[in-house]
């Protein structure tokens, strides 16, 4: 199976981003676990935040921070739904942080 690419991005609210991919599917990624890694921390200026637009098969932001392709698409939550980008549910917020934080300490 091919890998899907990122084709869309916006930002959402806490550091999340709602990521469109090439396969129709829409994800919610959160970056925050990753500002605890220097080129990722200045991501913390929400202006700079907001340059995240698509890049080759994932997305960049203006410095030239990126997410692994995998990282990515395996550690983002399926959006089934426009609702979250309106009302965002706390319950899949703290399972995306959750899941992000684990996967990072995993990959050490």
């Amino acid at each position: 199976m091919l890998r899907p690419r990122a084709v869309e991005v916006s930002v959402q609210a806490d550091y999340c981003l709602l990521i469109t991919f090439n396969n129709g599917e829409k994800r919610i990624f959160d970056v925050k676990p990753y500002f605890d890694f220097a080129p990722f921390a200045e991501l913390k200026a929400t202006a700079l935040f907001n340059t995240v637009k698509p890049a080759g098969l994932s997305i960049e932001w203006a410095h030239g921070q990126d997410i692994c392709p995998d990282d990515l698409y395996y550690n983002s939550i399926p959006c089934k739904s426009d609702e979250y980008i309106m009302h965002q549910s706390d319950e899949l917020h703290l399972s995306v942080a959750e899941q992000s934080r684990d996967y990072m300490q995993e990959k050490g």
